[in-house]
């Protein structure tokens, strides 16, 4: 049992220890994790136990469920088509180009390389929420527009993963038709019942919610989706409610940044092995590159078109670049069932981890653009401080 907390207290010592070098370089904590488990995991004896999976899988569902929440569906109406176009060409632009690659430079066969280029098609909700939150601007317009996107351009992830690999059977139906049916009752009824609960010590808002989460995950699983998905469909379904109780988002966010995301973000690096990202770095960078590039031909010209600002286009085009959780999965999906094996997982991987890190960092060094609030958030602060809205 000493082990056992010995072993936590490791972990846990690596996430304050990525905090205070987050706080220190003025970088997310989210990216430095990444980094501190890399260098953690090819050092020590990091240990990925069956306690760290739940802790760092919980973090990534209840991750992209507030990051669902996050989207207004009053910015979604406003911004339909920009969100909607950025996120279709955020899948298909990196999907064909690293596709192309693998089969015809490289010589993958074709179900590695549509893995391969499903891996690499991804937005991480993760990532860009995490750097949303500390930075404020998931109180913005453009950060409404690219938490939208992210979802759109994840889900051509998914639906590009069930459509070519998934096995069509009655787990499949059966999961679609109670988690369609849940999103249906959630949205008519979770104001009232959250209203009724009210905010207790004994949180029941927050376990009704974890409950909802970690039912719908187990379902998918058993139908062969992931558990990330139903999520950010729950999240997407309680956004009225949650943006009406601030304080609800606010008390979730506290439990899933100080306890369960530094599990899964210090996981995420702890997969990188040094040996093999030595031996295949050339083709890492490869894909990594062209990930980015096809992203930039697809995405910077429709800000351009959409009439962002110089910054913010480039802005929404590095984060759109990031990949971390669904790229992850679809590797490890492809490694599962043996249409990848050890060697390309690594080189999927170390690029998915890539693209968290490296348009990331850029964007908040080199891009971030200028704090702009929502409307309605700014006639709340003239209210409050007593002025004219």
């Amino acid at each position: 049992m000493a082990t056992v907390w010995l072993h936590s207290a490791l972990w846990l010592g690596l996430a304050l220890l990525a905090s205070l070098i987050s706080i220190r370089v003025a970088v997310s904590v989210a990216l430095i994790e990444i980094v501190v488990g890399a260098v953690a995991g090819n050092l020590v004896d990091l240990q990925i136990t069956d306690w760290v999976n739940f802790l760092a899988g919980f973090g990534a569902i209840l991750l992209t469920f507030l990051a669902g929440t996050e989207i207004d569906p009053r910015m979604v109406r406003k911004h339909f088509w920009s969100s909607m176009t950025i996120g279709v060409v955020g899948f298909i632009a990196p999907y064909l180009g690293v596709l192309a690659y693998a089969h015809w430079l490289i010589g993958w066969d074709w179900p590695q390389a549509q893995i391969a280029g499903i891996s690499l098609s991804t937005t991480s909700v993760a990532v860009v929420y995490a750097v949303m939150i500390e930075t404020g601007f998931n109180r913005t317009e453009i950060g409404k527009i690219i938490l939208a996107a992210c979802f759109i351009n994840d889900l051509g992830t998914v639906l590009a993963l069930g459509v070519v690999f998934a096995h069509y059977d009655r787990r499949l139906l059966l999961f679609g038709a109670v988690c369609a049916a849940v999103l249906v009752i959630l949205a008519r009824y979770a104001p009232w019942m959250f209203r009724r609960l009210g905010a207790r010590v004994s949180e029941p808002q927050t376990k009704f919610v974890a409950l909802i989460l970690l039912g719908l995950g187990g379902l998918a699983s058993i139908a062969g989706s992931e558990a990330v998905l139903p999520a950010y469909l729950v999240g997407m379904a309680l956004a009225p409610t949650f943006l009406s109780e601030p304080e609800l988002p606010h008390r979730m966010r506290i439990i899933a940044f100080s306890i369960l995301t530094p599990f899964y973000f210090l996981k995420a690096g702890s997969l990188v092995d040094a040996r093999a990202v030595a031996a295949a770095s050339g083709l890492i960078v490869a894909f990594l590159a062209i990930k980015m590039a096809t992203k930039f031909m697809g995405i910077l010209p429709l800000t351009i078109y959409h009439k962002f600002d110089r910054r913010e286009g480039m802005y929404t085009t590095l984060l759109m670049s990031t990949g971390l959780t669904f790229g992850s999965i679809s590797a490890l999906f492809g490694l599962t069932n043996k249409i990848i094996d050890q060697s390309e997982y690594t080189v999927l991987v170390t690029a998915v981890i890539g693209s968290a890190v490296v348009p990331t960092l850029i964007a908040q060094r080199w891009f971030q653009p200028r704090f702009k609030p929502i409307a309605v958030d700014v006639d709340e602060a003239k209210e409050v401080a007593g002025e004219e809205p």
